[in-house]
């Protein structure tokens, strides 16, 4: 049995407007992930997935590909706790 799991990550490089949290939202709901994701005042991406574990490890590997014109340098990734119906793109913080 797949093991549910929940993760925050910090996606860091060029990450704003270039159509990063759409492509997330269209990721998760592609591979089954729950959520959310907004931009950071700091420039960054924020994102909380929850999943079963190797659909949050592919919503990783998404984050950190990004959109084409995205330029991804860091993923920070830490344990997170909720529980999330669909996938939603919140506004920035």
């Amino acid at each position: 049995m797949n093991k549910c799991m929940t993760n925050h990550l910090q996606i860091i490089g060029r990450v704003q407007g270039v159509g990063f949290r759409n492509y997330l939202e269209y990721k998760a709901r592609e591979i089954g992930i729950s959520g959310w994701v907004r931009n950071r005042r700091d420039g960054s991406v924020e994102a909380v997935i929850s999943g079963e574990r190797a659909a949050v490890e592919a919503m990783i590997d998404c984050a950190r590909r990004g959109p084409r014109v995205a330029t991804v340098t860091e993923v920070r990734i830490s344990p997170a706790n909720g529980e999330f119906s669909g996938f939603e793109v919140r506004p920035t913080t």
